[in-house]
């Protein structure tokens, strides 16, 4: 009985240790190649409007933006986040983008309300598709809060991939990627937004 004891012991002890060493190689996964988790790339695809986030840095979002409505991705752009609004509106313009096909949604200072506010005004213009265009490693939450709140409008992530090289990065931007691995679950907790 005692020997049965142990002998269940051990192998409780066996599997507690593998698990425990899957959890921290996963960390480890996640800590030094964050990209793949993270950023969720639909790939070259067309829809009604493109949504550009505030936020970001170097303009990389309304670059990305204003590349995608050059190659006639889609036809007009929304511009969501107080803030960085008439920035990324300025950017849009310079980049070749012409301002009778930029929108504003002024309003939001979260994601959950880029994507609150954004479908209002989708759902208001009966719009079907939309790209989110956002940083790679803010793009899961993006395309997940969206599709949460958009029920019915079909989205499409297509991200920025600017600053991917580690050696670039600043502690600023590590920070940033980082604090992903927080949000995410947090959205999911909060406000349902399921990141898979």
């Amino acid at each position: 009985m005692i020997s049965r004891m142990i002998g269940r012991k051990k192998k409780f002890l066996r599997i507690a240790a593998a698990l425990l060493a899957l959890l921290v190689l996963f960390a480890a996964a996640l800590f030094f190649f964050p990209q793949p988790f993270l950023c969720v790339d639909s790939g070259p695809v067309k829809a009604d409007v493109i949504i550009v986030l505030g936020g970001g840095g170097a303009h990389e979002r309304p670059v990305r933006a204003a590349e995608l409505f050059n190659q006639h991705a889609a036809s007009r752009i929304i511009v969501s986040g107080a803030g960085d609004d008439e920035i990324n509106r300025r950017a849009l313009i310079r980049y070749g983008v012409p301002a009778s096909a930029i929108e504003i949604e002024g309003l939001s200072r979260t994601t959950r309300q880029n994507a609150m506010y954004s479908v209002k005004m989708l759902r208001a213009e009966h719009v079907h598709s939309a790209i989110i265009v956002t940083s790679w490693y803010h793009s899961r939450r993006a395309f997940h809060t969206f599709d949460h709140f958009g029920k019915g409008i079909k989205f499409y992530s297509c991200p920025s991939h600017f600053w991917y090289d580690r050696g670039t990065w600043s502690h600023e931007f590590t920070r940033q990627v980082y604090l992903e691995f927080i949000k995410i679950p947090g959205y999911w907790v909060a406000y349902g937004v399921c990141p898979f």
